[in-house]
């Protein structure tokens, strides 16, 4: 019987990582060696010293985002192929996490049977990317050049973004995210600015007539 390729995962949501555990034990080509809560230095540490073959990670982790924790990864073991998952569905992050040396990337809506796919055609040092993605990528090809491009928008931007578009003020998304008021406001201007935006109505306004998953 051929080697099964081990994976660890990486995911905030106890209940999220055990269920894609499950799932992907239940598959005798796969072995789930590790679950990993947390992007801490304790954390990276199983992956120097387990070496798996996969790696999934969940870009919205803490204390850094799956993409900056993709570049530690492939430090501590190289040869590690490093698949990104995520809610959100925009091209931007897909490409961002392949810059930083991950080979996969899928949403939370894609299917068992993409997981898979993913997974083998990392392991091959193939890239994946899902369908979703894919879809998306094609709208954006048909757009107007002028579209703000969200791919400029940094992790913690796009938290901020969340509550925005949610209708809090500066004063409660920096409750939210333990941030001072003037750190939110700082913030606001330059999501305004990378977006070629000029206030927050025409922020909204664009947040709403995009697919935005936020």
């Amino acid at each position: 019987m051929e080697k099964k390729i081990s994976i660890i995962i990486f995911d905030d949501h106890n209940l999220v990582a055990e269920m894609w555990s499950e799932m992907i034990n239940a598959d005798e080509r796969f072995t789930v060696t590790a679950i990993c809560n947390d992007t801490s230095d304790k954390s990276i540490e199983v992956v120097r010293t387990k070496r798996p073959d996969i790696v999934i990670m969940d870009i919205n982790i803490m204390p850094i985002s799956g993409i900056d924790a993709t570049k530690q990864v492939k430090k501590v073991s190289p040869g590690t192929k490093v698949i990104g998952v995520s809610m959100h569905n925009q091209p931007s992050f897909a490409k961002r996490m392949l810059k930083n040396g991950a080979l996969g990337y899928v949403t939370k809506n894609s299917n068992r049977k993409e997981m898979f796919e993913a997974i083998l055609s990392a392991n091959a040092g193939k890239v994946f990317i899902c369908k979703e993605i894919q879809e998306n990528l094609t709208k954006q090809v048909f757009e107007d050049e002028e579209t703000p491009d969200i791919s400029k928008i940094s992790e913690r931007e796009v938290e901020v973004l969340k509550h925005i578009k949610d209708g809090l003020s500066s004063k409660e998304i920096g409750e939210k995210l333990f941030l001072s008021t003037r750190t939110v406001e700082v913030h606001r201007s330059n999501i305004l600015k990378k977006l070629n935006l000029k206030n927050t109505a025409s922020l909204l306004k664009f947040i709403h007539n995009s697919s935005l998953d936020i």
